[in-house]
């Protein structure tokens, strides 16, 4: 017999591997062929739900023994044949267990977000010179660990304060599941520690803001030039004569939104254009996604995702050489290891705190 919970799964895959084929069919159609961009659209739509077919096909055939083997058992006189489906439905009931527990992180992960690059943003907030050294120690942070997973860190556009730390820095990092890994490091983070300008030894409070935005195709975000506006000015920083003398910075303005673009790290004015524009469409991605978020939590009272983005995500506490972040209950991490980039540990509790988190809300849709 079935448990209602996997009917419940059952019958969600069944609907998608209904929208499977028919993508599928939809993909072997000569107007599909033609249109490129549709055809890129499809075929990516298709990967994402291929994890889920290939399931839906096991869980299906275990659904199938275990109904043979109820029926056996409920047929035969013999009781050997009892004995021999009993102790099959219980393995296939442990089976299935474990393919329905598969299946539903499959139902929270999206994969075609996971495997994007991303640009990390690190801004300075509350605190002053403070927050821009902390800044620093949090581009430092990321850098470890896009070193120690094989990633490529390429600085796009770095702002600095008055004592050399960082008022606001973009990095573009490319590699292996960066979204993945990165995307719960969106938000707040707070340091309690002594400043190295206080004389007195009292601990301060300063705050920095981390975005993480997926990289995005220019098929996904198409920028008109009559909704943006492009402003040339002179770079500023350390380190060379060409900074203060041309004018190879680019600002980009979205009209509509709002939104603002700089980057003045490379020489060339056409380079500093091209990855400004490539920031500029991630940041109107995310525009996109935290409008929907917010359209759908105004219906429901949890969060999940990007909603929870503006709220303060992690304190770093240097007097206690602790971390703590505030989405996970009862575990604290060390402060030297984590600003050394070991977050290995915490990123697979939060993976496991997002996917619970998602759980609850995709089972409430289901069940519903």
């Amino acid at each position: 017999m079935v448990t209602k919970s996997s009917e419940k799964i059952f019958s969600y895959l069944d609907g998608l591997h209904k929208k499977y084929t028919d993508i599928s069919d939809q993909l072997a159609l000569p107007d599909t062929v033609k249109n490129q961009r549709r055809f890129r659209e499809l075929s990516k739509e298709l990967s994402n739900l291929r994890p889920l077919e290939e399931k839906y096909e096991e869980f299906k055939k275990l659904i199938n023994k275990k109904e043979g083997a109820e029926e056996l058992l409920t047929l035969s006189d013999e009781d050997e044949m009892k004995d021999l489906a009993k102790e099959e439905i219980e393995g296939l009931s442990k089976e299935i267990e474990v393919i329905e527990e598969e299946i539903k992180v499959l139902m929270v992960s999206d994969h075609s977000e996971d495997s994007r690059n991303v640009f990390l943003e690190i801004r300075a907030g509350a605190g002053g010179d403070e927050a821009s050294l902390f800044a620093s120690d949090l581009l430092r942070m990321y850098s470890r660990f896009a070193e120690r997973m094989g990633w490529k860190a390429e600085v796009i556009s770095t702002t600095y304060s008055s004592i050399g730390g960082i008022k606001e820095i973009i990095m573009h990092i490319q590699g292996h599941n960066a979204n993945k890994f990165l995307k719960f490091e969106s938000g707040v983070h707070r340091v309690q520690r002594v400043p190295v300008t206080e004389a007195s030894g009292r601990i301060h409070t300063s705050t920095v803001t981390v975005a993480v935005m997926p990289e995005v195709e220019d098929v996904e975000i198409e920028i008109n030039a009559k909704d943006i506006r492009i402003d040339t000015f002179r770079s500023s920083g350390a380190g060379g004569q060409h900074v203060n003398r041309t004018d190879s910075a680019i600002r980009i303005t979205h009209l509509a939104t709002g939104i603002v673009v700089s980057c003045q790290d490379e020489k060339s004015q056409h380079k500093n254009k091209e990855k400004a524009l490539k920031v500029m469409q991630s940041r109107l991605y995310e525009h996109e996604k935290s409008k929907q978020d917010d359209d759908l939590a105004s219906t429901r009272k949890s969060q999940v995702g990007t909603g929870e983005r503006s709220e303060k995500i992690r304190t770093y506490n240097f007097p206690q050489s602790r971390v703590t972040d505030h989405r996970i209950t009862g575990r604290n991490f060390n402060s030297e290891v984590i600003l050394d980039g070991n977050l290995d540990d915490m990123i697979t509790i939060l993976t496991e705190w997002f996917n619970k988190k998602a759980l609850e809300e995709k089972f409430k849709e289901i069940i519903s």
